[in-house]
């Protein structure tokens, strides 16, 4: 059985980070205002968050809930890689 291609992505903080990030975000839907109160941070060593967003692993998306109500969920290549990274 062949291996997938490893998800092509390009961190500055540390991967682990990234990937400990992607399973919080898919172990129960997440508000914007709580992943932000949990995720963002201004060190520019850690910019987990950021990674993230900018590797398309996340996505902010409108929320059913109402109006201006704002949900984080995984993109398909964010659960990719946490598939590849977390395997079972």
């Amino acid at each position: 059985m062949a291996l997938a291609p490893s998800i092509a992505v390009q961190f500055s903080a540390p991967s682990t980070l990234v990937v400990e990030l992607l399973a919080w975000v898919s172990a129960r839907p997440r508000g914007y205002g709580e992943t932000m109160e949990a995720w963002r941070t201004s060190c520019p060593r850690m910019p987990v968050w950021e990674d993230a967003l900018e590797n398309a692993l996340v996505a902010v998306v409108a929320d059913d809930g109402g109006p201006g109500r704002l949900t984080v969920r995984l993109t398909p290549k964010g659960r990719a890689l946490l598939d590849e990274r977390l395997p079972g």
